[in-house]
């Protein structure tokens, strides 16, 4: 194994030269402000996230049993160090970003050890990754760029060592270009069709006489679990929607009201929750229901990032034994969305809602076939 790494590090140097030592600009009075910076936690700043089960670095997934957190940082308190496992690992670490198609984009980052590689997978068009082979003492900038392809809209950034190498410290990573246009709110869809749409939020009691009403009635339901019920029975919310037209989709990760954090939380926090439905189910959330309905224009633009289409909220509540909606009357209209929770009042309150559709002439449909 030890000489499948040296030929490995050999090819490696025959092949490419050291990246170049970046040189830091002087700022100016009169200078404009720098671009956004669009990664998700970009220093390693943003401890564990409340509730997770799902990584330990909010924004960044790490090779099993090779990811970790020090204070030995470039800037700040935290830097991510990772340390491959064997001659067969490069111990990579990833995340996954949402962008533009045509568009360009700088990215960056700050790297201490021997052998640290950055680069970008998904562009739409092959790029090889900036590396270097030692950075002495210091920490040394590895920079790269990427153009996305005409119909690419999210990318994978990774950082990584090589095999059977030691550790590699990584920090201040930077990734500039356009930004995808913020989500917009919606708490109903503007249809003339006769539908309404089922939403379940949270997922902390999973009764399964709610399931079998699903089941039994064909209800397509876009369900909103939170990550760690997700773990705790994620079969459960794989049979909430087995009904075509169902989907499962982000919560954020902690349901804190995300108003009340930074944009660079709120952004791991909606990032993080896509990645453990991505992880547990396969699917790509591109809806977040914001936890109390509270939304702003930094959460707008977080959730874009992490490639959420529209923040939705609701209006039209059946749950806990209750009935209400935003109209007159309390009557259900077209293009309603009603919000319901994983309790043990779910089944009971499923029906009341699927009764007040029939009596308004509305059917359950799919909430993302209208938006896209």
């Amino acid at each position: 194994m030890i000489g499948s790494a040296r030929r490995r590090l050999a090819a490696l140097a025959a092949t490419a030269a050291l990246a170049s030592l970046a040189t830091v600009p002087t700022a100016h009075a009169d200078a404009p402000a720098p671009a956004p910076n669009l990664a998700t936690n970009p220093g390693f700043e943003i401890p564990t996230l409340p509730l997770a089960d799902w990584g330990s670095i909010p924004g960044w997934h790490c090779a099993a049993g090779e990811d970790a957190v020090t204070a030995a940082a470039r800037t700040g308190g935290s830097a991510l160090t990772l340390t491959p496992a064997s001659d067969d690992s490069t111990g990579q670490c990833a995340q996954t970003l949402a962008v533009r198609p045509n568009t360009t984009y700088a990215y960056s980052a700050w790297v201490r050890g021997s052998y640290a590689f950055l680069g970008a997978s998904g562009t739409g068009h092959d790029v090889p990754p900036a590396w270097t082979a030692s950075t002495g003492d210091g920490w040394q900038r590895l920079s790269t760029s990427f153009t996305t392809g005409p119909a690419t809209t999210s990318v994978q950034l990774y950082v990584h060592g090589w095999y059977g190498q030691g550790p590699v410290s990584v920090d201040d990573v930077s990734v500039t270009g356009d930004r995808p246009a913020p989500a917009p709110l919606t708490s109903g869809v503007p249809t003339s069709d006769p539908v309404v749409f089922i939403t379940v939020d949270d997922g902390w009691t999973r009764d399964p006489a709610a399931v079998r009403l699903i089941a039994d009635r064909k209800v397509p339901v876009t369900a909103f679990p939170l990550p760690m019920p997700e773990g705790f029975e994620p079969d459960y919310f794989s049979r909430a929607t087995a009904v075509p037209g169902s989907a499962i989709e982000d919560h954020s990760v902690s349901h804190r009201d995300l108003t009340t954090l930074s944009p660079a939380e709120q952004q791991a926090e909606v990032c993080d929750a896509r990645d453990a439905v991505t992880a547990h189910y396969g699917t790509v959330p591109t809806l977040l229901r914001p936890p109390y309905f509270a939304a702003n224009a930094d959460l707008q633009q977080a959730a874009a990032n992490c490639g959420m289409t529209h923040l939705v909220t609701a209006n039209a509540d059946f749950g806990w034994g209750a009935s209400s909606t935003s109209h007159p009357g309390g009557v259900l209209q077209a293009g309603d969305i009603v919000i319901l929770h994983f309790t043990d009042t779910l089944a009971s309150d499923l029906q009341r809602a699927l009764d007040a559709a029939a009596q308004a002439g509305l059917q359950p449909a799919a909430l993302t076939d209208y938006l896209h």
